[in-house]
């Protein structure tokens, strides 16, 4: 599944590409991709001006001047391209990034009135596209507890690790994968921050020192934007704006680099299983 970084490098395109233009008509073939009302969608998506374009967390909201949004997941196998006077492809790394659309993997076709024209492509069927009048989305139960954006200005060091306070006998990589306690982090961006830390994935929250959550707070918040600059990463299942993969394991300092030497001393990187998930650290510079 798409990370934060990954989904954030979804809507900077999306937002330079589909901000103003109008739907003019809109195709799906499958109701769970498209759960909609079909008199909701004459009434406040067909001739909407898109109006701006957000994330929360990994789901992207599309806002409508009738003040309604589209509120989008694209769970494993989602995609989203656009073709118009240019072409923008992202998600999930098939030939419909780059290939003739629709396809076979197309659900949802939107046309805006120029003629350019929105895909939303799924595979697996498991992502969807939900139009919702604006002030009912915060009331979505994702919406209700999902946990603060670790990128925001005013998200501090210190409310970032009161966060944790009430999971003290859990792992701590366990914490940060859940949505409920900070948002949008995944399992490349929790590998690679604890890494950068020098915290082992396995030690009890409450075993982490009001001095390394300032500093697992600051790590991450650099990698995680490194990541948006570099286009998210290159997860067999991810490819970025323009059909490209993202370039951040290139600079990824332990995931997916088991066996390799770890930059900082030399040890040779390992990778085992830590709160369900594959995990690599450098078991010199995190002891457990």
């Amino acid at each position: 599944m798409p990370e934060l970084p990954e989904v954030e490098t979804v809507r900077r395109g999306l937002k330079d590409l589909i901000t103003s233009r109008t739907v003019a008509s809109i195709k799906s073939d499958n109701p769970k991709s498209f759960p909609n009302s079909p008199v909701d969608v004459k009434k406040f998506l067909i001739g909407a001006t898109i109006q701006d374009i957000n994330r929360r967390a990994k789901v992207l909201l599309i806002y409508l001047s009738t003040d309604y949004a589209l509120v989008i997941h694209l769970k494993m196998t989602g995609q989203l391209v656009f073709i118009g006077e240019k072409r923008f492809g992202a998600g999930h790394p098939t030939d419909s990034l780059i290939g003739r659309l629709p396809d076979r993997s197309t659900r949802v076709t939107i046309t805006f009135t120029d003629s350019s024209r929105l895909y939303f492509n799924d595979q697996r069927k498991f992502g969807w596209m939900w139009l919702l009048p604006i002030a009912e989305v915060p009331n979505i139960d994702f919406m209700k507890k999902v946990g603060p954006e670790p990128l925001e200005a005013d998200f501090s060091a210190k409310q970032f690790a009161a966060r944790f306070t009430q999971r003290a006998n859990t792992i701590i990589k366990a914490v940060l994968l859940d949505q409920t306690v900070v948002a949008g982090i995944g399992n490349i961006y929790a590998d690679e921050s604890l890494w950068s830390a020098k915290i082992h994935p396995g030690r009890l929250v409450k075993t982490i020192t009001p001095k390394e959550f300032t500093t697992l707070y600051k790590k991450l918040r650099l990698i995680m934007n490194l990541a948006i600059e570099k286009g998210g990463s290159t997860d067999r299942n991810y490819v970025t704006a323009e059909g490209k993969k993202g370039s951040y394991l290139e600079f990824a300092q332990v995931f997916r680099r088991e066996g390799l030497p770890c930059r900082r001393c030399q040890t040779t990187i390992i990778k085992f299983k830590c709160a369900g998930r594959g995990t690599h650290i450098c078991p010199n510079c995190q002891v457990l």
